[in-house]
């Protein structure tokens, strides 16, 4: 998992040092980018849908807080430095992504709630670490977490 590990090497999160488990979810990663075409977790279920499966392409959106509140992500491949240093133990950790109901319910609600206009540029944000800015075009990479472009959502036309 090519993209995995480039995303180890721009951001503060190492990978679990339990090389054994890491193995295991990177076969879980790469037989859903088989599957899919992109890397869904192999810990959540995927629709098959892109646009719907984007908050959970690994690294996936909730990976900064989980890492921040627990030291780890939901599936375990990404830890915090402090959890490594003190030999800690990965627990399980809640769920954040919304069910697919809810999901589709705030979706049409952000269509209805935008009231900003004349704006010379579209807002985009960074899906997977909030980056926002604006201009005619999503960034390439998210210069704060090296997301790629498909995972910048558009906020404001």
């Amino acid at each position: 998992m090519e993209n995995t590990n480039n995303q180890t090497k721009k951001t503060s999160y190492p990978l679990n040092p339990d090389s054994a488990f890491v193995k295991e979810l990177f076969a879980g990663l790469t037989a859903n980018t088989k599957r899919y075409g992109y890397p869904i977790c192999p810990c959540r279920l995927a629709t098959g849908n892109k646009e719907e499966d984007k908050d959970v392409i690994c690294p996936c959106d909730y990976r900064e807080q989980d890492v921040a509140e627990y030291g780890t992500c939901y599936c375990g491949l990404y830890v915090s430095q402090k959890l490594i240093d003190e030999k800690g133990k990965i627990k399980p950790i809640p769920e954040r992504r919304l069910s697919q109901e809810m999901r589709l319910k705030m979706a049409k609600g952000k269509e209805n709630e935008s009231n900003l206009t004349n704006l010379s540029y579209p807002i985009w944000r960074c899906q997977v670490c909030g980056y926002i800015c604006a201009r005619t075009e999503a960034p390439q990479v998210c210069p704060i977490c090296g997301a790629t472009h498909e995972r910048f959502e558009i906020l404001v036309k």
